[in-house]
């Protein structure tokens, strides 16, 4: 056998390895146009978007005006410049018409902000447990605020966290559940954050929104320093909201103060205690 008629004898082979090289990268191909969420998906979580403070002329109408109600009570106002809720509630995207969650809603300021800015075709689920003495007067505040003008969409709950019916909602039906600076005081009360977790995850629409600000710790102190400083690892909350099956989608920073040695607890900092801002998603 010459080596012209030795290598006509391969040749069908070779032809064969180099046609199915482009095949299996068009199929590949194929499969990243049809299916690109599930190729992110096996490459690992979406990437975290860090976002700064909002200009004031991009802040939505309808946030400013709730803000701006002359209805809202004068102690409210007296915070709004420690807790910047137009830059808040306009990163977590609260819009009118949604149907949402107050968590450990206290003495309500949240809750009248987001009752505000919903509006009347929305819904407010403000919840607390029961009210420890020494805070009566929080159960009194939160009680008469829903007799206010435009707080006819909220609804009180008085359940405590470890309750399988906490929030009063057909799974799924919720687009936003907030815990504003309290998500540490899980581990104060024995709470289960795990069990909460859970709970809102079943709450919430596919895209809904699990929104929380709090208190941050010094790095490495996970919830050590929970009742001392009332504050939390960073790391930590991530870690435990995303184990319910959250993804962390966006932080903001508006509430960072680079110079807290987050060696006190906020009350001794005049408010002025550095804040992590997290939204999660629900796939």
């Amino acid at each position: 056998m010459n080596e012209v008629t030795r290598l006509n004898q391969y040749r069908p082979c070779a032809l064969k390895v180099r046609s199915a090289i482009p095949l299996a990268a068009l199929a590949m191909f194929a499969l990243t146009a049809v299916a690109p969420n599930r190729a992110r998906a096996a490459s690992g979580h979406a990437k975290v978007v860090h976002e700064s403070a909002i200009p004031a002329a991009k802040i939505p109408a309808y946030i400013t005006a709730a803000i701006d109600s002359p209805d809202r009570p004068a102690a409210d106002r007296k915070l709004d410049e420690s807790r910047k809720p137009a830059q808040v509630m306009a990163f977590f995207g609260v819009k009118p018409g949604m149907r949402v969650a107050d968590l450990w809603a206290g003495g309500g300021y949240t809750t009248e902000l987001l009752a505000r800015i919903v509006g009347p075709s929305g819904k407010v689920y403000s919840q607390n447990g029961p009210f420890p003495e020494k805070f009566k007067k929080n159960e009194t505040l939160w009680q008469s605020r829903v007799k206010e003008p435009g707080m006819s969409n909220v609804v009180e709950v008085t359940k405590p966290f470890g309750s399988p019916d906490l929030l009063p909602v057909a799974p799924g039906s919720l687009d936003m559940v907030l815990i504003n600076m309290n998500y540490h005081d899980l581990f104060n009360i024995g709470a289960d954050p795990a069990a909460l977790n859970a709970t809102v995850f079943k709450a919430l629409k596919p895209g809904g929104i699990y929104a929380i600000v709090d208190n941050s710790a010094k790095p490495g102190a996970g919830t050590s320093e929970t009742k001392t400083l009332h504050r939390i690892g960073e790391a930590t909350l991530i870690k435990q909201v995303e184990a319910a099956g959250f993804r962390l989608a966006a932080t903001s920073n508006v509430l960072r103060n680079p110079n807290d040695p987050r060696t006190q607890p906020f009350w001794k900092m005049n408010h002025t205690q550095d804040r992590f801002v997290l939204k999660f998603v629900k796939p």
